[in-house]
């Protein structure tokens, strides 16, 4: 078994690549705060000519999610394109370009938090709040950061037993905030389609999203690396979308891999839990530095 490459910092590839699609919970901010690195990294790739794009599965339109950037300290001016995955629903549910969202209708039920409002801009749906009332539901994930699935199971069941179609507007199981799991839409997808629901999903790890990103930053694939916390999502989208990936180490995997952001991973054990995942990356990087 070949093991990983392990990198220091993004300037061990930057003759390599040109284009770099970030991911930010895990990568460049813990949900609340920047990681140490973060600004001093984007500095860096700027100034030697690297072109950007930060890659969310946030269920919130782009806008919020530089708002969100702005108020952390990060400057707009850092960094280049921004996409998400509730960038990605607000223009399915605008376009309705496919069967499943064709055949939504207009009365949406919304399970998620007030704060993820921006994910209906310009749809012209009435947003319902009796599951009775309801054409669709739309999962952006918990309102509370301490719910977890079972908090939902009543809504869930009440759903599925109406054949009530959901959009899940954030692939993630889990994400760390400030170090602590935090549940996402993804957990509560998974349980509607146990129970029997149907579900479309928008964001990382489908492959469409990447070459979206892709497209945005104007590069060839071959020069593009993807860099992100998350095998299930950063690196099996790379993968699927033929990109190169970088996994970082410090983030969601940091406990399995006996690390810590910023420690570096044993370059054994973290191929060892690829392997095991089935999604292997490029290299490994112990966080977002240059």
């Amino acid at each position: 078994m070949t093991i990983l490459r392990a990198i220091a910092g993004l300037s061990a590839v930057a003759e390599v690549y040109d284009g770099f699609i970030l991911d930010l919970w895990g990568l460049v901010h813990d949900g609340a705060t920047p990681y140490p690195p973060s600004r001093e990294t984007f500095f860096a790739l700027k100034a030697a000519g690297k072109r950007t794009l930060l890659l969310s599965n946030a269920p919130r339109r782009a806008y919020a999610l530089v708002e969100a950037m702005t108020r952390m300290g990060l400057e707009r001016d850092l960094y280049g394109e921004v996409l998400s995955s509730g960038e990605a629903v607000n223009q399915a549910l605008i376009r309705r370009d496919d069967a499943f969202f064709q055949a939504l209708g207009r009365r949406c039920y919304h399970l998620g938090p007030p704060r993820d409002q921006s994910v209906f801009d310009n749809t012209g749906l009435e947003i319902v709040h009796d599951l009775a009332a309801a054409d669709f539901v739309l999962n952006t994930g918990p309102g509370e950061l301490h719910e977890t699935v079972a908090t939902y199971e009543p809504v869930l069941q009440a759903a599925a037993g109406r054949h009530l179609p959901m959009v899940c507007a954030n692939p993630d199981m889990v994400v760390m905030r400030a170090g602590n799991p935090v549940m996402c839409a993804g957990a509560l997808a998974v349980r509607y389609t146990e129970l029997g629901g149907k579900v479309a999903y928008r964001g990382k790890p489908d492959p469409a999203i990447y070459h979206l990103a892709v497209e945005q930053l104007g590069l060839p694939a071959r020069k593009i690396a993807v860099v992100g916390d998350a095998l299930e999502t950063d690196v099996k989208g790379a993968n699927a979308a033929g990109l190169d990936s970088i996994w970082c180490t410090g983030g969601i995997h940091a406990a399995a891999l006996g690390t810590s952001y910023g420690a570096p991973a044993d370059p054994a054990k973290a191929t060892a839990l690829a392997t095991a995942e089935g999604q292997m990356p490029t290299a490994i990087i112990p966080g977002f530095y240059w």
